[in-house]
């Protein structure tokens, strides 16, 4: 489900009809998140580190709202949930799209991105999945730990869905960390709002 946002009482009106003008409306930044202990947690309970972490910043995501606006002509419409659009790596170094439904608890979050993965690995070609506008874009590189990062991007195509990667773990003196970009559109929101994502994101990653 989705509803309209009011631009004329909108605080940000001006931002939004500013930015959108850009040929490139997006921003991004870079930070290294703490996963220490996340990272012990799902070892501990058996399940994928990737798809912990991934749950984190999608329930993060779906707290922080304009994270679930998006641009559709001359308006702007809030959705009630985002979902996952995740790039999943193959063993023979190719990758393809996947989609997973959010679900607040983590237990009902499992499964069905656990089959996912698996049907995506086990597919050829890049889109197997299908999803909409109410997603993030998301993307691992496991191999690389950034300190920044683009996006390859088609400006005729009409796109604001917010752009997320994780990069290579590290570990020094036990504690874990991980690269992490936001790519946003500036339309929709600030640093404020991507601050505001990543600081919930840091707190879901030591639950």
């Amino acid at each position: 489900m989705r509803k309209l946002l009011d631009i004329s009482q909108w605080p940000r009106k001006e931002h939004f009809a500013f930015f959108r003008r850009f040929e490139e409306p997006f921003f991004g930044v870079t930070v290294e998140v703490d996963c220490t202990a996340a990272y012990a947690k799902a070892k501990a309970e058996g399940y994928s580190f990737f798809l912990h972490y991934l749950h984190c910043s999608l329930a993060a995501a779906n707290e922080t709202e304009p994270f679930r606006y998006r641009i559709s002509g001359d308006d702007v419409w809030i959705y009630d949930a985002v979902h996952a659009s995740p790039t999943i790596n193959r063993p023979d170094g190719t990758f393809g799209f996947a989609y997973m439904d959010y679900h607040a608890a983590l237990a009902d979050f499992l499964p069905a991105a656990t089959a996912e993965i698996a049907f995506v690995q086990a597919s050829t070609g890049l889109v197997p999945a299908v999803s909409g506008e109410n997603v993030i874009h998301y993307s691992s590189l496991p191999w690389l730990a950034f300190t920044g990062i683009s996006h390859a991007r088609s400006f005729s195509f009409p796109d604001s869905c917010p752009k997320i990667s994780f990069g290579r773990m590290s570990e020094n003196n036990g504690r874990r960390v991980m690269p992490t970009s936001v790519h946003v559109h500036h339309a929709l929101m600030d640093g404020y709002h991507v601050s505001r994502y990543l600081e919930r994101f840091q707190e879901k990653l030591h639950q």
